[in-house]
């Protein structure tokens, strides 16, 4: 295969990000205003019993189902790795199940083993190829968003331009399929909250913003820059977050101050979706139940 010249990858880019004529300027999600219609539960706390190949357990297609059996909530968030299949049938059959089941897909998380901010330009067009995969896959089963992942690189540190540069290009073919794409404060190296933000204020599209986790800046030990970096991260989101109450990093515990980081939200004027995202110890049901009950009283 030929090498990938900047040239190349920019015409690629080019390719990806030319939305047809008409495509809305901007996202327009009219949020519900009830507490408890605002929560999501994520598929992610329930990875140990997810179905997957050569393990039997709760099938993605059921996930709303339960979460409507369990919660008593209708948004859910479902992890790429959870998907048994990408294809056009089986995600109809998705979307269908999730709508009997009266309810939504808030965001799907998903991975792309690829960087975008990679030197070479073949695997950061191979980085956008993976991002536009799943804007169709979120397109397909309904979804407003996906959180696309930055995934690191041994050798090259982090790069604002590069990623950029190829983020630009993922929020375009984005907006041609009126599909946010979110990034997560998920690392604290490769997706630290303030490079980021950097990141999300260089594209300048509406159609990349934040996806604030509650906890993951708290694996610094730090409180301060945990809260910081939540309202760096509240300032630049639309539509999806994640509740933590705590994480836990080779057995130690990080406690999160989840009314606290609640405020943070209110105060930047965050009217989007919460998804549960349990991370604590003991199992997921009791888990996601607490952090449910804390998070309507909170926006309460």
């Amino acid at each position: 295969m030929p090498s990938i010249t900047r040239r190349n990858f920019v015409q690629t880019c080019a390719a990806f990000a030319a939305p047809p004529q008409g495509h809305p300027a901007a996202p327009d999600i009219h949020f519900p205003a009830v507490a408890r219609d605002r929560l999501a539960v994520a598929s992610y706390p329930f990875r140990a019993s997810m179905e997957r190949p050569g393990h039997p357990g709760l099938a993605l297609k059921d996930f709303a189902a339960m979460v409507v059996d369990k919660f008593g909530i209708h948004n859910i968030e479902p992890l790429s790795e959870h998907f048994p299949s990408t294809e056009p049938a089986y995600l109809e059959e998705l979307r269908a199940a999730v709508e009997r089941a009266h309810s939504h897909i808030v965001n799907v998380p998903a991975s792309v083993r690829a960087s975008i901010y990679d030197p070479d330009a073949g695997r950061r067009a191979a980085a956008i190829a993976g991002s536009r995969k799943w804007i169709d896959v979120a397109a397909a089963v309904g979804s407003p968003s996906v959180r696309t992942n930055i995934h690191g690189l041994r050798n090259a540190p982090p790069d604002v331009g590069r990623a950029s540069e190829s983020l630009k290009a993922v929020a375009e073919y984005g907006a041609s399929k009126n599909i946010m794409v979110t990034l997560e404060n998920d690392d604290l190296i490769i997706e630290d909250a303030f490079f980021l933000a950097k990141v999300i204020d260089t594209v300048n599209s509406p159609w990349l913003r934040a996806l604030p986790d509650f906890g993951n800046s708290m694996l610094k030990g730090d409180e301060a820059f945990n809260y910081k970096a939540m309202e760096a991260m509240f300032h630049r989101a639309y539509n999806i977050s994640h509740v933590k109450d705590s994480e836990v990093d080779e057995g130690k515990v990080f406690r999160v101050d989840v009314a606290r980081t609640f405020a943070i939200a209110k105060a930047a004027g965050y009217r989007g979706y919460f998804s549960m995202e349990w991370e604590g110890q003991g199992e997921p049901y009791a888990g996601t139940r607490k952090l449910l009950d804390e998070s309507v009283k909170d926006l309460a």
